[in-house]
Formats: structure tokens, sequence, C-alpha cells
């Protein structure tokens, strides 16, 4: 089994295939979490994993849907929708079967509208994380969090996280999902209880420092996510992500911590259902 723990199977992108997605999912032996970025994509994730098997659900609003402006990403280009974060009817959807995080949530200070006030945006993605780590505390559900910085420095939004967790701690934690970091930064998060989701990123990252990170992170620590349809692993770096290409991350994970792969999807599998309280 493996467990694909941040996957948008919910999104418009597979609007068109989805059971078929899905079905090849199922004959992988693939468990997935699918992940709302705000209410209509949430919506449909806890549709999803009520209907289809080996599906759960996470809830929430991502910090780029906090304003109105053209988002460009991996050849992607779409319309953000501006949204206030509507406590109550988020807190539906996080008692419904089969919803197991509250997220994504966190700081985006790259896709951001440099034409607005920065400051204004930054505190405002500030104040809708906080409501959604009390959502999660009132639920006793984990936190998928997402966290890139600006282009001019890509730590920032990783230090300002860091800085509201510690004031606001999740009770059940949470992972830093499509961890992009470095190891410095990564045991901070460690330290304080969170797991760190790795995606396709790494079978392509010239870095180095995912290398690192993912050699170092404590065993029991560590998740494979897909993110799909974005950042497709390779060998089919291009091509549409979905689900069953979570593989290829776990063999990865295999390779730099010297681990077979099915050692590696063990460990990960296990840590998946340890993390979101789950029996598969």
């Amino acid at each position: 089994m493996l467990f694909d723990t941040h996957a948008h199977v919910n999104f418009n992108d597979f609007k068109d295939d989805h059971e078929d997605v899905l079905t090849r999912a199922r004959e992988k032996n693939v468990v997935m979490i699918n992940v709302g970025s705000q209410i209509s994509t949430s919506e449909r994730a806890a549709e999803m994993a009520v209907k289809y098997a080996k599906t759960f659900a996470a809830v929430g609003l991502h910090p780029i849907h906090l304003q109105s402006f053209e988002v460009k990403e991996e050849g992607l280009t779409f319309m953000s929708r501006a949204e206030d974060f509507d406590v109550e009817a988020y807190a539906l959807l996080a008692a419904k079967d089969q919803v197991v995080a509250i997220g994504e949530c966190g700081l985006d200070y790259y896709h951001i509208d440099l034409n607005g006030d920065l400051d204004l945006i930054k505190q405002k993605q500030k104040q809708v994380l906080n409501l959604q780590i009390d959502l999660a505390n009132q639920h006793e559900l984990p936190l998928i969090l997402h966290c890139r910085g600006s282009k001019m420095n890509p730590q920032d939004a990783y230090k300002d996280l860091l800085r509201e967790l510690k004031k606001n701690l999740p009770r059940k934690r949470g992972v830093l999902h499509c961890f992009g970091s470095n190891w410095e930064v990564a045991q901070e998060f460690l330290e304080l209880g969170f797991y760190l989701g790795f995606t396709g990123v790494i079978t392509f990252d010239k870095t180095g420092n995912l290398a690192e990170v993912v050699r170092n992170v404590p065993e029991a620590q560590m998740l494979v996510e897909t993110d799909c349809p974005y950042l497709t692993p390779d060998p089919y770096r291009g091509k549409r992500n979905e689900p069953i290409y979570v593989e290829y991350v776990v063999k990865k994970i295999a390779e730099l911590r010297n681990l077979s792969f099915e050692q590696a999807a063990e460990i990960t599998t296990r840590n998946a259902k340890n993390l979101f309280n789950v029996v598969v």
C-alpha cells in the first residue's frame, strides 16, 4: 500500500476523468487525501471521500485565495477568487465522515498581488491561518500546511510560519506539505512535532537541499505526496500528475535513505495512518 497524503483530484483538472484516475489508484493500492483549497474544492473533497473507497479529505482555505489575481504555476494560469474564511461553513465540513485534516492553509509570499499592500496581505494570511488552527483544535484534527517564501527571500514565509505556530501550536500538529526549504529550517518544524511531506520535486531537485532533508528527517516524521495535478515526478515530468505517481516519490526516498522500496512504502504509509488517525 502507498499513501498519497496530498492530492487534488477534487480540482477541475480532473473534472472529466476523475473516476478513471481514482480507479487507477485503487488498482495500484494507493490511498489518498484530497485536499481543499477553498470552500468549493473542500466540499468536493468531502463528497469524494464519502463516495470513493481509499479516499479521505482535508478542508481549508489556501492563502492565495484571500485575494483575486492571476496565478501562474507550472504552465497553468488561473484566477484566484478572493474568499473570506467562513468559520461555520468549514466547521460543518470538518465534522463530516472521512475528513481527516484542516488545510491546506498557511502562508504564501510567492503568489501574492504585488499591487496590494503587502503588509496587510501578510497579516490577513496569518489571521486566517490562526482561524484554521483554532478549527483544527476544536475538531481534534491535524493541519496540512502550505508554505512558500517570496522570490526575493525563499525563507521568509517559513520563518513567519514558525513564529505563528509557536504562538498558537496545533494540538494534533500536522504536516509541512511539499516541504521546500533546507535542513536548518526543517529541524525547527520537526522539533515542534510536525511531519514533512515530500513530493515529486525530490526526483528532480538540483540544489541538494531536499536530498539532505530526506536523508536526515526522522523516520517517523516523513510523508509522501503528489500534490497532483502539479509537481509531476521524473520520469513523467511535463505531464499531469496523479496519485499513482506517488510511487516515484517513494522510490526516491528509498534511494536517498538506502532502503528497499517496500521499507520506504511501509514507513510512509504507517506515518500517514498515525498522523491522520485513519484505518485502511
